[in-house]
């Protein structure tokens, strides 16, 4: 079968299924057994017997033990005050820096994602106290819900990510380097986003009010000891994994740990508090893992197609620069962020992008953040923009001002991202070194 008739195979019955309103994992499901069947001409005892040898053997791989782990050490933070003790600790140190407590949107989110994984959680529970906080201050709404807008997709970005660990497991890539490999770009991106902030408001100092009195050092000093536990749990999470210690699923067990002491120490503990983070991270993990298994199954039906093997032959016939090829994933991606969520983006295009990505001269771990960062882009593009939803609740305002306030922020990102392009030893680097 041609290229051309096997992409639309697929593509009609996606149309159908996920057109249908079926949960995406079992979409996926139907389309790999439509593909298996209409395209292959594999009977239904065939297609059970592949679907039920991929499926059990891609469901019990160690490496996606780190998932339900570091979900559930995210949520019993989310739980607690840990949002408004970085609020309370950050803002002393920025007050007096041009654009003042907005770089509370972006440090905040920063340090609040080395703990959490998830792009939504951290926009939601760093927002939730930074946004009121902000338009009381007098802040501009615009350029606050914009800034939060950004770096909140830094839960996918900055170690741990379960994006990092979705993608590590189908594209057969370390999961401690690819962690390394983002810490760079994701400081790198906040450094953008900050400046950025400075920028406007020194040319429209409207946007921030006048800085106050001078802080004192005592304050400061408080500020430091209520950021002092996420910055020790940080550490330990991280610090296992980088020095080799640990494997991301033992150092997700540690960093599970060091919450539950924190939620003591802090006096928050409570069995309600855990109950309800289980539930909650056995919901979250339970859909992550059903879409990895649904997309090995739908991998293999791509692979007897030899669909990979021929979109590579295609695509080097037209003998597009490396450069080139990126474009064009960049393009599907933006366009796939519009409708899916960026755990459904991976499964679905890892097994066809990494193959391109390869022949092109890229490296994986390279392409696992350029990834990540377009799915990052896909939580500030309408209609299925995730964090503009949570924005849009959190402001008050209507979709499209809250899509305009984002616009800035996601050119930054697309500046980070030719820059990663350009020079790859910005994500290569920390790993090489580690």
């Amino acid at each position: 079968m041609s290229v051309t008739s096997s992409i639309l195979v697929l593509l009609a019955l996606l149309v159908v299924f996920l057109g249908a309103g079926t949960w995406i994992f079992a979409g996926l499901m139907l389309v790999g057994a439509g593909a298996m069947y209409f395209a292959l001409d594999f009977n239904l005892i065939r297609i059970g017997a592949i679907a039920t040898k991929v499926v059990s053997s891609s469901a019990v791989s160690w490496e996606l033990a780190a998932i339900p782990i570091f979900i559930w050490m995210g949520d019993i933070i989310f739980r607690t005050d840990i949002s408004n003790r970085l609020f309370r600790g950050l803002s002393p140190l920025v007050s007096r820096v041009p654009g003042g407590l907005l770089h509370t949107n972006v440090i905040g989110c920063t340090i609040f994602a080395a703990i959490s994984g998830s792009s939504t959680a951290t926009t939601a529970t760093v927002g939730k106290i930074t946004i009121p906080e902000l338009k009381k201050r007098g802040y501009d709404v615009a350029l606050a819900s914009g800034s939060l807008a950004g770096a909140g997709s830094f839960g996918l970005l900055i170690p741990p990510s379960i994006a990092m660990i979705v993608y590590g497991v189908l594209a057969q890539v370390s999961i401690s380097q690819l962690f390394a490999a983002g810490l760079i770009p994701g400081l790198m991106m906040a450094g953008l986003y900050s400046g950025y902030i400075g920028l406007v408001s020194l040319i429209r100092p409207s946007v921030a009010p006048p800085h106050g009195e001078p802080i004192s050092w005592r304050v400061i000093g408080a500020g430091i000891l209520d950021l002092l536990p996420v910055l020790v749990l940080m550490t330990i999470v991280l610090g296992a994994i980088y020095t080799g210690i640990a494997t991301p699923s033992e150092a997700a067990a540690v960093g599970v740990f060091g919450a539950v002491v924190i939620t003591l120490i802090t006096r928050q503990f409570s069995w309600a508090l855990m109950l309800d983070s289980l539930k909650s991270t056995i919901r979250v993990s339970s859909m992550i893992l059903m879409l990895i298994a649904a997309s090995a199954f739908l991998s293999s039906a791509i692979a007897y197609m030899h669909l990979p093997a021929l979109i590579t032959q295609s695509i080097a016939a037209m003998d597009l620069s490396p450069y080139g090829v990126l474009l064009i994933l960049a393009a599907l991606y933006i366009v796939l962020g519009m409708f899916l969520d960026g755990t459904s983006m991976t499964v679905m295009t890892v097994p066809i992008a990494v193959p391109l990505i390869v022949q092109a001269g890229f490296d994986p771990l390279w392409f696992g953040i350029y990834l990540v960062i377009m799915i990052e882009m896909s939580a500030l593009t309408p209609p299925v923009g995730l964090n503009l939803f949570i924005l849009q609740a959190l402001t008050g305002e209507t979709i499209g001002k809250t899509v305009r306030a984002a616009l800035p922020f996601f050119l930054l990102l697309c500046i980070g991202t030719a820059l990663l392009a350009v020079f790859p030893e910005i994500v290569l680097w920390l790993p090489g070194a580690l």
